[in-house]
């Protein structure tokens, strides 16, 4: 009985344990579901979130993929002559882009394109099967051709604003204007001085575009911000001088195998430049000191180029004789000379160690003051610059200009190198007042000369007369500054002193027929790092005025290292006698018809002005 008891209890005891473990299985399953229905809901409230309560944000996100804001470049302002003759345009041309990935049968579409974007079949089909996405199918359409394009909608096919820099004239004044890179944006010249001015204001433009750059298929452009065209510029070059200019300097660098030249034409009264040439010969080996970077184009004589650099403000040289000026014109200026004050002239004189000499061995000599100047005695010239003194001739080569920058502020100008009082030698008594001491750009040459043709008034060279806006309108600019560097009575001796130079003196080759003409030759050695100069090299100079009674133009002309003959009175003056001659005629200004009595005796030998 006991052991039915204890059996009985043993089976009710398992058959408990069996009944409390049978509803593991059904509360995982709840569990599961409860799980699962935890993350439904979850599920939910982030579809809500995303397409209820961010669906904003999100779709700002989405639409940012793919939508794009634009720079959209100005139309860049023109370039005028001071006749408003053209020198550089920007011509509003279509911009074809292909996304060759949406194209899917290019040689049907080259067939049906190439009339319109004007690149032959063969050439398109080649274009519109690269696969690269952004493909450039013609930079430069009409934009005629361009909307027609446009608007046949090709696949794959966009067209958008574009356009491209041109210039009229060629070659013309190319080292003045300078050029434009493959943005657009000026590189060198007056279109690098100008880029802010000439760009005008950039334009905002959104597009929707794929990854690769290319607008997407019926999509729409929304122009934000409207580009504003730039403003351009009316020069005071005039280009029927400027072309006279170029061709006269391009003959001559050719005929004496120089090596560059460069000329500049002045309006005395105004300091406004009406031809600025500046030129290279590829043909003649640059040597020592280097190649003159050129734009390779040709001005109609082989070899003879457009530099990039405009030499007459970016090049310094030592000028020698015609910087003479400045020891004549303080000598005057002082009252320590006359014309007819005669000096006692050796051949050669040692100041500091070092010998200078003329240029021609000669027994002593006495010559007047105006005979010193028109035969370019190097020792004359010391004599007198001795009664100047030091800070006499510093002041003085400070009052004409050098040394500064002009209020052109031309890319690259240089002030030149000069000696002063902290580093001056006993040797400088001699080299200053000869030119050969101070290295100076030849704009600044010329500024010094038209402040004597201009009356002893020193006026600021011009390169701009006006800014031409997209209306048609111009604002002229500001007069050039002025100012008194030599009294009325000094300054009308200097300029009679000059015209002898050229009835008979050194500058002989500059005289025009019916018109008095003032100016200086020079004729200088070249100074080279390790040794006194380059040997047998020499810039030949002519700078000057005409009509010298009522001075209206002044011209400067300077042929670096030419090989046949190394005058400036052989070389350079010629220069200036045909150009001048032209100029004068094409302004109109009538011959003055005055018969000047040269020198007693012989002209100077042309060859006397070597420093």
């Amino acid at each position: 009985m006991t052991t039915h008891n204890t059996s009985t209890h043993s089976r009710t005891r398992v058959q408990q344990n069996v009944s409390r473990a049978k509803p593991k299985g059904p509360r995982r399953l709840l569990l599961l579901r409860a799980g699962l229905a935890l993350a439904f809901c979850a599920l939910g409230v982030r579809l809500v979130f995303l397409q209820v309560l961010d669906h904003a944000h999100y779709t700002a996100l989405s639409v940012a993929q793919v939508r794009e804001n634009l720079t959209t470049t100005a139309l860049r302002g023109g370039i005028y002559d001071r006749h408003g003759e053209t020198l550089a345009v920007s011509r509003p041309t279509s911009l074809v882009i292909a996304d060759d990935f949406q194209i899917k049968d290019p040689i049907t579409e080259a067939k049906a394109m190439s009339p319109l974007v004007q690149v032959p079949v063969v050439k398109l089909t080649s274009l519109l099967s690269k696969n690269g996405g952004y493909v450039i199918l013609n930079d430069a359409l009409d934009l005629t051709d361009g909307r027609k394009v446009s608007s046949l909608m090709f696949p794959g096919i966009v067209v958008q604003n574009s356009s491209v820099r041109t210039y009229p004239d060629g070659t013309l004044a190319t080292s003045l204007l300078g050029g434009v890179n493959a943005s657009g944006a000026g590189s060198t010249g007056v279109e690098y001085q100008f880029q802010k001015l000439l760009a005008g204001q950039t334009g905002v433009t959104r597009e929707f575009v794929s990854s690769s750059g290319v607008n997407l298929p019926a999509s729409h452009s929304t122009v934000i911000r409207r580009a504003e065209p730039g403003v351009g510029l009316e020069l005071t070059l005039d280009s029927s001088l400027q072309y006279v200019t170029e061709r006269d300097l391009a003959r001559e660098l050719k005929t004496y195998d120089g090596l560059t030249g460069l000329a500049v034409v002045m309006d005395v009264k105004t300091g406004e430049i009406l031809a600025d040439a500046s030129l290279v010969n590829t043909k003649t080996t640059a040597g020592a000191l280097g190649p003159i970077t050129t734009w390779g184009k040709n001005v109609g004589y082989s070899g003879i180029d457009q530099t990039i650099n405009d030499l007459a403000f970016s090049q310094a040289y030592e000028p020698g004789s015609v910087f003479k000026v400045v020891t004549f014109s303080a000598a005057l200026q002082a009252g320590l000379i006359t014309p007819t004050t005669v000096f006692p002239v050796p051949n050669s004189v040692v100041v500091g160690g070092r010998l200078f000499h003329d240029a021609e061995n000669h027994a002593l000599e006495h010559l007047t003051a105006t005979e010193v100047l028109a035969q370019s005695s190097n020792i004359g010239t010391y004599e007198i610059g001795t009664r100047v003194g030091e800070s006499g001739l510093l002041a003085q080569v400070e009052r004409l200009g050098f040394g500064q920058t002009t209020s052109v502020n031309f890319p690259d100008e240089t002030r030149g190198l000069l000696v002063n009082a902290s580093n001056w030698y006993a040797s400088d008594q001699v080299a200053l007042p000869i030119g050969q001491v101070d290295a100076v750009p030849a704009i600044q040459v010329l500024d010094a000369y038209n402040a004597i043709a201009n009356g002893g008034v020193f006026v600021e060279p011009k390169l701009v007369r006006g800014y031409v806006y997209a209306n048609g309108t111009m604002k002229a600019t500001a007069p050039s500054v002025k100012r008194e560097v030599l009294s009325p009575n000094a300054d009308a001796t200097m300029v009679k002193m000059l015209q002898q130079v050229v009835l008979a003196g050194t500058g002989t080759n500059a005289i025009i027929p019916g018109y008095s003409v003032a100016g200086k030759t020079g004729t200088a050695t070249i100074p080279f790092p390790g040794r006194d100069q380059l040997t047998g090299n020499y810039n030949a100079t002519f700078v000057g005025f005409a009509p010298a009674n009522d001075p209206v133009l002044s011209m400067i002309v300077v042929i670096e290292r030419p090989l046949n003959n190394i005058f400036g009175g052989t070389v350079a003056a010629p220069v200036f006698q045909e150009v001048m001659s032209y100029a004068l005629h094409h302004y109109g200004i009538p011959s003055n018809g005055a018969v000047q009595k040269p020198l007693k005796g012989a002209a100077a030998s042309i060859s006397s002005d070597v420093t």
